[in-house]
């Protein structure tokens, strides 16, 4: 079979620079809706990711990061399913994907989240800083062939990006020792795992300890439908207003307006009353 022209080989490496991210502080944390959360800006988190991959081929890292988003339902089901808060508790890094959460932060604190770390704007600073410096991806999850197709597109506004590796969300237990092996083989620095909550949360976690090599399991929900064009975001307004839901239960009604419409009530009290500098 004809390899994909964006999948570009492991052994063709670029050194990763780091000099423009040594001595940076570790990441200042806050509590936003019962959550620790990251007060971190996007060029932050991606500057960390950089410094994440020079410590993991340095073998300075012992396992990858877990690093995971939160928003009103990550919030909501954290305080109501006791397996999912401790996931949450055991990931290395939790940012704040959700404008909510940002204005919650800003009403409540003097020491407020700086930005959205919204993980589709995310990409876009994580895969510039990895065309220059080399960089592998890893997408896993989507439905057949979104992943590709993410990953085509990605390349086409990144030339220089190396996307070592895709796969479909949609596999069983049986078939995770081959998908982790073709992970590590590729000689992986990022994976992005995108299976939706709690699933991508607890391989997350199941999978941290059998990946040594790699700097980052980053999970992203549906991040690949979005990056392949399949789904849009809402317009710039709305995101800035904290609807970005709104958008997203319009265009799937069946799907999402009961997850919303349960979720956002819980969400909102525990932003109200669990968020502190």
């Amino acid at each position: 079979m004809q390899r994909k022209k964006w999948l570009k080989p492991a052994s063709d490496r670029i050194p990763i620079h780091l000099g423009a991210t040594r001595g940076a502080k570790p990441l200042d944390t806050m509590v936003v809706g019962g959550i620790p959360t990251a007060r971190v800006t996007r060029k932050e988190l991606a500057e960390l990711m950089l410094r994440d991959c020079g410590a993991a081929r340095a073998g300075s890292l012992a396992h990858p990061r877990v690093v995971i988003a939160s928003n009103g339902s990550v919030i909501a089901r954290y305080h109501g399913d006791g397996e999912f808060r401790q996931l949450v508790t055991q990931a290395d890094i939790v940012d704040a994907d959700g404008a909510p959460l940002v204005i919650a932060s800003r009403w409540l604190t003097n020491r407020p989240l700086p930005e959205r770390v919204a993980t589709t704007d995310l990409i876009h600073d994580c895969a510039a800083l990895a065309a220059k410096n080399g960089i592998r991806f890893f997408f896993l999850g989507g439905k057949p062939g979104v992943a590709e197709q993410a990953a085509e597109r990605l390349t086409r506004q990144y030339p220089q990006l190396r996307v070592v590796g895709c796969c479909q969300g949609y596999f069983g237990e049986g078939d995770e020792e081959a998908i982790r092996r073709s992970i590590t083989d590729a000689g992986t620095d990022i994976l992005w795992l995108g299976l939706g909550s709690p699933a991508q949360e607890r391989l997350a976690t199941r999978w941290q300890a059998k990946l040594a090599g790699l700097a980052w399991i980053r999970t992203c929900g549906g991040l690949f439908d979005h990056v392949a064009g399949n789904v849009p975001r809402a317009p710039i307004w709305m995101q800035g207003a904290g609807l970005e839901w709104l958008h997203r239960m319009r265009q799937e009604p069946r799907r999402l307006g009961p997850r919303y419409l349960s979720t956002n009530p819980i969400a909102a009290f525990h932003l109200l009353t669990k968020t502190r500098a």
